[in-house]
């Protein structure tokens, strides 16, 4: 793919996000750069996914998210030097702010936000403990040696110090001191702290304490900083400005080591490990229905950014048991859905798709980033996401059988990422299920998820999409319905107007081509009349969308207007019902266009094929001007 100027691209994106006043925060994951924006429809979504560099832009967990790739943080620094200072979310109860999502997403953002930064050194050390494991377990080096205590120390620290790591970032999120944060971290994995933890009775002023091992744990140190946070903002509002700086510290300190060590830590720890063991009982116990569900759905998980609830939970298996049996499916999951890719390069013979493709499911296999190839190439196709997701559910049953695990957390599944996995009961079973997750996902997608190929060449294609064109212009006015055994080869504009390509509509889900492929039209005039024959299986009682089916099974879908179910039917007068049989230039539905204008909502129209994928090829054609009946959309059994 061609090389993208970051520098470049960087202001123009803040101009198509809606400026700096609508931002914020910014922050960035694997692959995309994470927005929380002021006012989401300030944003231009079709033309930010239009500029090169851009896969996709994604609208979830209280996050506008644009997903670049595996150089994402080349553009954030790019941003970051536009943005000086601006890193932190809002606080409650401001727009954009935790206040305004609902409770899953104010998790899935606080867990995101904490472990973000964090990421990738987590996923490197990890990678390092799982290399030099697999060194040890070949014997090509002695455990006992000091070589390997250096190694092991440089690859298990970050894990093991997580708590102080993590209290970092809980800090930066929390808006509490972050050296503050540290201190009582530090306090949790400290030596004679953790010697203490030797089965026998202690106290702190009389007061038992239950001491409980710290080193790698994840919730203790979260809901300590957060409780730091309202400690440092009651005494910097009790303490005179010449003692605050060093008192705040010190009584926040003073107050939060014992309450964490006598309350919080006991309680958030017994609570995490209940958590992980409820995990290990069920991929012990029912490891069929863990695996099918953590290897097909991880990649739908990963999405909608809910795969962020999971990381505490993976991690705390890790601190309470030694190791993660969640991971075990996820690998198959991974590698399907880049095989799924693989395939579609292989078998499709559109340049521009090979030339994403290749890079794209080269990513996901290497280094397990798999949104390129799902948001780029799978999910527009629909079928090859879905081949993923079976492969990924078969594959991931195997592994969980299996007992696929790994000890070390941070690890991305893939295939640099296997060492990891070496400490699997039944590793070449496991290893088996991935092989099957991929056969599966790569077989289907070659034999049946790719569509765009050109099946037909030479006299025989033309003249059926000259015989296309002129049935279109032809059948216009007509009103004599298609014979059953002739297939649609054109859909043809409803209405006079002007014709513009999907990406450049003004609504992600029509522009990013989910719903299908097919044409804008800015109409002319306000009636508008069937693009195919066949039957009404839609019809919205406020007019401005409908579904036909014709008789070979392509399936059309006409909308009006963008977001103008609001209007309830307002300027809108509909000509047919569902069940109603229609020919091509038969009436739809009438439009007042001028109120629907003044009532400030766009009237393109969209005319989208909606079973685009079981299709050889839909192909529109957008040439300015239209006139009703004009062919606008070629379709190729």
């Amino acid at each position: 793919m061609a090389k993208v100027d970051y520098a470049a691209m960087a202001p123009d994106l803040l101009q198509r996000i809606g400026g700096e006043a609508n931002i914020s925060a910014l922050s960035h994951c694997a692959t995309r750069m994470r927005f929380v924006l002021k006012d989401e429809s300030k944003a231009d979504s079709a033309a930010i996914k239009d500029m090169a560099g851009v896969v996709t832009v994604v609208q979830t967990g209280g996050q506008y998210q644009v997903v670049i790739g595996n150089d994402v943080p080349l553009l954030f620094a790019e941003m970051q030097a536009l943005l000086p200072g601006l890193g932190s979310e809002k606080g409650e109860g401001e727009k954009g702010g935790a206040a305004s999502r609902n409770p899953l997403d104010a998790f899935i953002a606080l867990v995101s936000a904490i472990f973000l930064p964090v990421l990738w050194t987590l996923a490197g050390t990890g990678l390092f403990k799982a290399f030099l494991a697999m060194f040890a377990t070949f014997n090509w080096i002695d455990k006992a040696s000091d070589t390997y205590t250096v190694l092991n120390a440089a690859a298990d620290a970050f894990m093991n110090f997580l708590p102080l790591v993590l209290a970092v970032t809980a800090a930066r999120h929390f808006k509490a001191n972050q050296f503050t944060a540290m201190a009582i971290a530090g306090a949790l994995v400290y030596p004679s702290i953790i010697a203490m933890n030797d089965g026998g009775s202690h106290s702190f002023l009389g007061i038992p304490l239950v001491i409980m091992s710290y080193t790698s744990s994840v919730l203790p140190i979260i809901v300590a900083v957060w409780v730091q946070s309202y400690i440092e903002r009651v005494c910097n509002r009790v303490f005179p400005s010449a003692f605050r700086n060093f008192m705040t510290p010190w009584i926040t300190v003073l107050i939060m080591v014992p309450l964490t060590l006598l309350t919080i830590g006991p309680l958030t720890t017994t609570v995490a490990d209940g958590i992980a063991s409820g995990v290990q009982w069920l991929f012990v116990h029912v490891p069929l229905l863990g695996g099918i569900v953590i290897g097909g759905f991880w990649q739908v998980f990963v999405m909608f950014g809910l795969h962020w609830g999971l990381v505490p939970i993976m991690t705390q298996e890790i601190t309470t048991n030694g190791y993660s049996l969640i991971y075990g499916p996820i690998e198959a999951a991974v590698l399907a859905q880049a095989a799924a890719g693989l395939a579609v390069m292989l078998r499709s013979r559109d340049a521009k798709v090979r030339e994403l493709a290749g890079p794209a499911s080269l990513s996901g296999f290497l280094a397990g980033v798999t949104e390129p190839i799902i948001y780029g190439i799978n999910l527009p196709r629909k079928l090859p996401f879905y081949f993923g997701i079976l492969g990924g559910a078969v594959g991931g049953a195997i592994g969980a059988l299996a007992g696929g695990r790994v000890s070390q957390a941070g690890v991305f599944p893939s295939l640099i990422g296997l060492p990891a996995y070496l400490e699997t009961p039944h590793f070449v079973v496991w290893l088996i299920g991935v092989i099957v997750g991929v056969i599966i996902a790569f077989t289907l997608t070659f034999m049946f998820g790719v569509k765009d190929d050109a099946v037909a060449a030479g006299e025989q294609a033309g003249s059926a999409a000259g015989a296309a064109k002129a049935a279109g212009a032809a059948g216009a006015g007509s009103s004599t319905a298609v014979a059953d055994a002739e297939p649609t080869t054109a859909l043809v504009a409803p209405v006079d107007g002007r014709a513009l390509p999907l990406e450049r509509v003004k609504d992600p889900v029509f522009s990013s081509g989910a719903l299908g492929n097919g044409v804008g039209i800015v109409p002319s005039a306000g009636g508008l009349a069937a693009p195919a024959a066949g039957t009404i299986i839609t019809a919205m009682e406020t007019g401005h969308a409908f579904g036909i089916k014709a008789d070979d099974g392509v399936e059309i879908l006409i909308h009006v207007g963008i977001d103008t179910v609001n209007l309830k039917g307002a300027g809108f007068t509909p000509r047919v019902a569902v069940g109603d049989r229609v020919s091509i230039g038969d009436p739809l539905v009438d439009v007042d266009l001028a109120a629907v204008r003044d009532a400030g909502y766009d009237t393109t129209t969209i005319v989208v094929v909606t079973n685009t994928a079981s299709l050889g090829a839909v192909v529109p054609i957008i040439d300015g001007e239209v006139r009703a009946g004009e062919t606008i959309v070629e379709i190729d059994h």
